[in-house]
Order: C-alpha cells, then sequence, then structure tokens
C-alpha cells in the first residue's frame, strides 16, 4: 500500500502545482514524486484530447492553463516533401473508392516556440468546401480550425501512452525507479493517437496520426 499512498499524495500536488499558469516552474527532477507529477498530467491531457473533437483547440487551452508560452495561440507549421503513404484499410474506413483522391498534410502544432504535436493527416477533398481546400493547401492554419464549419466529430481508433514514468504495475506496490540526479529523460514522443473525423452529417473525411512531444511537460521553460 505504500506505493498507492505516496502516488494519491503527489497526485493532489499535480493539482496545485499546475492551478497558476504565471508561476515559474523548473523542469520535472528524476524522483518518484516528479514522475508522478509527469504520468498524472499526461493522462490528464490523454483524457482532455479524448474527450473534445479538436486537437488544436485543446492544445491551445492546454498552453494557456499551463503557462507554456506568453501567449495561448497554437500555430501550424507545415513540413513539405516527406508525402505519406496512405496506411492500410484507410480507404475502407474513410469510405472511399480506390481511385478517390486523398491528400497528405504533416504539420507541427507549436505553442510560442514549443512543437507540442506533430500531426500526419490524410483527408479526402471531395467532402471539404473549395475554401477550405484553398485555404489548406496554401496556408499553415491548423486543419482543425479550418474544417470547424463542417461541424466536426473525432472517433479515437488508439490511443497510445508512448512513455510512461512509472514501471508497469506501480499502482499494485511493483518498485518504483530509483531517484537519480538532475532532470527527468522524457523521450521526445510521449503520446499518440490516431482518429477519424466524421462530418456533421456522419462523412468520414479524414483519418489523423497526432504524435505529442514532451514540450507539452515544459512548463516553465520557455
Amino acid at each position: 500500500m505504500g506505493n498507492r499512498n505516496f502516488i494519491a499524495a503527489a497526485s493532489l500536488a499535480v493539482m496545485v502545482t499546475v492551478s497558476s499558469p504565471s508561476e515559474a516552474r523548473t523542469p520535472f527532477t528524476d524522483d518518484t514524486a516528479s514522475r508522478t507529477q509527469a504520468l498524472a498530467l499526461l493522462e490528464t491531457l490523454n483524457a482532455d484530447l479524448l474527450s473534445h473533437p479538436s486537437a488544436t483547440l485543446t492544445l491551445e487551452r492546454w498552453c494557456g492553463d499551463h503557462g507554456l508560452a506568453p501567449e495561448a495561440k497554437i500555430v501550424a507549421h507545415r513540413v513539405k516533401g516527406d508525402n505519406k503513404l496512405l496506411p492500410d484499410n484507410a480507404r475502407q474506413a474513410l469510405g472511399i473508392s480506390a481511385d478517390e483522391p486523398v491528400q497528405y498534410r504533416r504539420v507541427q502544432l507549436a505553442c510560442g516556440k514549443l512543437v507540442l504535436s506533430e500531426a500526419d493527416n490524410w483527408y479526402v477533398p471531395s467532402r471539404l468546401t473549395p475554401q477550405m481546400n484553398q485555404v489548406l493547401d496554401t496556408t499553415d492554419q491548423p486543419f482543425g480550425k479550418v474544417v470547424q464549419p463542417l461541424h466536426f466529430r473525432r472517433q479515437t481508433i488508439s490511443a497510445e501512452l508512448l512513455w510512461s514514468p512509472l514501471p508497469k504495475g506501480w499502482e499494485m506496490d511493483a518498485p518504483l525507479p530509483a531517484a537519480g540526479k538532475g532532470v527527468l529523460a522524457i523521450p521526445h514522443e510521449v503520446l499518440r493517437h490516431r482518429a477519424i473525423l466524421y462530418t456533421g452529417a456522419n462523412q468520414p473525411f479524414s483519418l489523423v496520426v497526432e504524435t505529442y512531444t514532451a514540450e507539452v511537460l515544459a512548463f516553465g521553460r520557455r
């Protein structure tokens, strides 16, 4: 029961820690309390993303709530020149024929100087308006904001935690990592979502794969 009691106390502490976005914070240290806080935050972000249709707007709120930048505004930076093939079974999931044109778009979603997410997006141009397609082709605007007039909903295919600060079975008193010295090492990729977007008329129009980076935890490091 020792681990669970400690985790419960640390989880309460994390709610206090993140309640004041303007307060300067230090990077996570390599100890059980910081690992617990990091896990609680990742699970909170994961739940927030799963409960809202637009990852862009969710990240914008996250950025503002946690003081990741002076201005809580998500900007999309397009990554060109690397067209990924449509994943297997994606045409079936999108309800399109073998010859239906599909457009690929890759962006990095940044808040201030921090890249919070790297998104791969395959979408069906014929299911968007001409104006939407023009904006997506010629600007860096986030996909979720451009297609908002479709009143879309999001159906998550998978949500995968790519990194866990605590070992499997920690809640059942599995041994916790020994405390180290210095800053907690966090890999670049921490969370990945795969989802299909549907119009308000329930027509699928986009497959997205969103990989969230360690910068979502970069409190106090602007």
